[in-house]
């Protein structure tokens, strides 16, 4: 089963439509409607149950519960029930420590609570652990570092997703709102 993990980060972070990270499953589960859920951003009702039954009902293999912690999250997140996600990408951090995708998740989260030092946490926790869209991770710490008014730091994570990433706009959006001059000599 495949978790959607950082596409939510954008979503969440700048109201875009945001790309796919998952991990995939075989069958026909709720753990699978769960992640299409994720994937589609369907925050409904049914597809909240369907993540309920899978975290509740369904024998899952180790990977596919992790996955599906996040992928409950990921609705949540859509819902903007941050306490909610925040429950699910924590659960997943538990039982997989190195889950980079439910730091990346849960720095969203806790950016959009407006805890900035907690979003900044979170993204770097989500580099270090190699998350697969390191542009998101980069892109959710500079917003972040600017509301804490350290510009340089974000211009440079600006810099960094928008070379991760060349075709994503919103990096190079913000970027034109900056400035850089040289020191005079």
């Amino acid at each position: 089963m495949r978790a959607i993990f950082l596409s939510t980060a954008a979503f969440a972070l700048m109201g875009m439509a945001p790309t796919g990270a998952m991990q995939t499953s075989i069958g026909g589960s709720s753990a699978e409607s769960c992640y299409h859920a994720a994937v589609a951003r369907d925050a409904s009702t049914q597809s909240l149950k369907e993540c309920n039954s899978a975290l509740g009902q369904e024998v899952l293999a180790f990977d596919d519960l992790v996955a599906s912690y996040v992928n409950r999250g990921v609705l949540r997140l859509v819902l903007a029930d941050y306490r909610g996600a925040e429950f699910d990408f924590n659960q997943a951090m538990r039982l997989a420590p190195s889950q980079a995708e439910a730091y990346l998740n849960k720095g969203v989260a806790r950016y959009q609570q407006g805890d900035t030092q907690g979003a900044i946490q979170n993204f770097e926790r989500a580099l270090e652990l190699r998350t697969r869209y390191p542009e998101i991770a980069y892109f959710g710490r500079a917003l972040a570092n600017e509301d804490r008014g350290n510009i340089k730091a974000a211009y440079s994570d600006l810099k960094r997703a928008s070379q991760l990433s060349p075709k994503w706009e919103a990096p190079q959006r913000e970027l034109t709102r900056f400035q850089v001059r040289k020191p005079s000599a």
